[in-house]
């Protein structure tokens, strides 16, 4: 027997225990190995015309011996020699594919894929003994190489009667590796990791008395089809049979990318949201291939969080992997490639917006929230990518409008308005949307906790700023009305001093915006009202709280009470100022946090 020429025996230790997290890949790899065979054989066919083989016969053979618990992986490919057996299986990391492609590195048209030389020892994961009986091409003898793990390996002559590659694996005896054994599991591991080699993988057909052979894999992918050649049916099926949703995509986008970058790219926007889709649990990434060969079922790299609901696969043989060929190494390939999908997705998001609108609403439905989130999570940064994307309800329109149809609709307004409640209904009726309502303003009205953050994060849409309709510092009013207010302000500030003082508010004064409402709720600052309501809602946030205005109609026969009380009854005007101010709570959807003081005054002035 003689010893593995690695460094020591812990290397290949490391390789079965640790390099690889998934046993199962262990079939993904020996397939690969023996697609890069046939690739091998079939390049030197092509540049060598003594060499003739018949393409259409190539093939990869599995079979099931349950009684010898062997499961045994056959090529008919270039097949490997004595002194070869020794250099790539004797030597951990010794790639035969690796060395064949620098070889011919000029030749831009070899997919190699196995170039780490280590995806073959994945096998021992799940066997006690490993045997490759190989016959070289135009060779006279065959040889076989056996191992049992870290003691070493042995080889000697063997009989073999074609040219290629025979590798017998002798699963393990515990109970965990008896699903190897099993030809449904076998056939759903080929469907899973090795659907598009390039070669038919073959098993025996399931109860087929004859044995005849069946291919288990398609071959061809989807996303490497022309898509003329393509109809709607079919990526809709392929979609509900790959993703298990069976409800058709809303769009699929099919990349075809040349050039110093090449890959293939299919990709879905799903009609709803997953059950789990918000919540700790979900997990993005698109499926990520390397020359058909299933990478990473999830390749989070590939797509930002904002459009994690969108679903599909990657296809690249651009792409640097690790040894284990599990995981990515960063780089910029891999940043190339999602930032060219992500442009694909909002391209396609848009032409959704104007010309499917049914569509886009019912996508906007499903995801809005994780659009708007992608603003907020960003601190904003990646709102010029999002912005067009958003919707809002117009109070004009009475329908979700985009940003883009709501700046276009008020290009005379200075401001962009929006209000903020529980409801549509609920927004409606604060008193100051019904007041820039009756002024023909139109104005976003807002359900959605996350809407106001968004808001301020952005600050603005092109050349006009955002702005609460609910906060102090909204400009509507007439160069007279402001002087007026002025006037009627100043002249009664210790009566006003007297209800702040009472209220230990942030100001109360009289205001020229409201309708018939005698009172209203504005706040000064960066948190508003229904900021504070959200904030508080969550863990730890008990004492954010909105620098609160008590406003006044100054039209409102309320004024008159309030001077009258002011000049005759001060007392008096501190219960009226705790009711007024306790109706502008309600008004807000705000607790009252002193119901029962407040109840008896109401029913003490009831009763007078």
């Amino acid at each position: 027997m003689k010893e593995f020429k690695a460094e020591s025996k812990r290397l290949m230790e490391l390789m079965i225990n640790s390099i690889y997290t998934n046993k199962e890949i262990f079939l993904r790899e020996i397939i690969s190995n023996a697609s890069d065979a046939i690739d091998k054989l079939h390049y030197k066919s092509l540049t060598d015309k003594k060499i003739k083989v018949n393409k259409d016969e190539f093939a990869i053979i599995i079979k099931i011996d349950k009684n010898k618990r062997a499961l045994i992986i056959s090529d008919n490919g270039i097949g490997m020699t004595k002194e070869e057996l020794e250099t790539n299986l004797g030597t951990i990391a010794k790639s035969g594919s690796l060395e064949f492609k620098n070889a011919n590195k000029k030749q831009t048209d070899i997919d190699i894929i196995g170039q780490f030389g280590v995806g073959f020892y994945s096998a021992f994961m799940v066997s006690s003994k490993v045997e490759v009986i190989s016959k070289a091409f135009n060779a006279s003898e065959a040889y076989a190489w056996s191992s049992s793990g870290i003691e070493g390996y042995t080889i000697k002559k063997a009989n073999k009667e074609d040219y290629g590659t025979d590798i017998i694996l002798t699963i393990k005896d515990e109970e965990e590796y008896n699903k190897y054994l099993n030809d449904t599991e076998i056939r759903n591991l080929i469907k899973k990791y090795s659907d598009y080699i390039t070669y038919p993988i073959k098993m025996e057909c399931n109860n087929a008395k004859d044995k005849k052979l069946e291919t288990i894999n398609s071959l061809v992918p989807l996303w490497k089809r022309n898509k003329s050649d393509i109809s709607l049916d079919e990526y809709n099926t392929f979609y509900s049979d790959k993703f298990f949703d069976y409800e058709k995509p809303l769009s699929h986008i099919h990349i075809k990318a040349e050039g110093l970058l090449e890959y293939n790219s299919l990709l879905y926007i799903p009609s709803s949201a997953s059950y789990d889709y918000y919540t700790k649990d979900y997990e993005k990434g698109l499926q990520l291939y390397s020359n058909g060969v299933l990478i990473m079922e999830k390749c989070a790299d590939l797509i930002p969080d904002y459009f994690s609901f969108v679903k599909g696969v990657v296809d690249s043989s651009d792409l640097s992997l690790n040894i284990s060929r599990e995981m990515l190494q960063q780089n910029k390939v891999l940043k190339t490639i999602q930032s060219n999908i992500e442009k694909h997705i909002k391209d396609e998001l848009l032409t959704l917006q104007k010309e499917k609108k049914e569509d886009y609403l019912k996508f906007w439905d499903a995801f809005g929230l994780q659009i708007k989130a992608g603003i907020y999570n960003s601190f904003g940064m990646d709102k010029d990518k999002l912005e067009d994307l958003l919707m809002f309800y117009s109070s004009k329109k009475d329908k979700l409008v985009t940003l883009n149809e709501y700046y276009t609709n008020n290009k005379k307004e200075k401001d962009l308005y929006y209000a903020c409640g529980s409801s549509i209904e609920q927004v409606k009726t604060l008193p100051q949307v019904e007041a820039l309502m009756g002024k023909d303003k139109d104005i976003l009205l807002c359900t959605n906790y996350l809407d106001e953050f968004v808001f301020k994060i952005m600050l603005k849409y092109k050349d006009k700023d955002f702005k609460n309709v609910c906060s102090d510092n909204i400009d509507i009013d007439t160069d007279e009305e402001k002087e007026e207010l002025k006037t009627l302000n100043e002249k009664s500030k210790d009566l006003l001093a007297i209800m702040k003082n009472e209220l230990n508010i942030e100001d109360v004064k009289f205001t020229s915006r409201l309708k018939n409402h005698p009172v209203c709720l504005s706040t000064k600052g960066e948190i508003s009202v229904e900021m504070e309501k959200t904030m508080k809602s969550m863990p730890a946030s008990e004492n954010v709280n909105a620098q609160k205005i008590l406003e006044i109609n100054s039209h409102h026969p309320i004024v008159k009470k309030l001077e009258n009380l002011y000049k005759k009854d001060p007392e008096e005007l501190k219960k009226y100022s705790k009711i007024l101010y306790a109706q502008a709570r309600l008004i807000e959807g705000l607790p009252v946090e002193n119901s029962t003081e407040i109840t008896d005054l109401i029913c003490d002035l009831l009763s007078k």
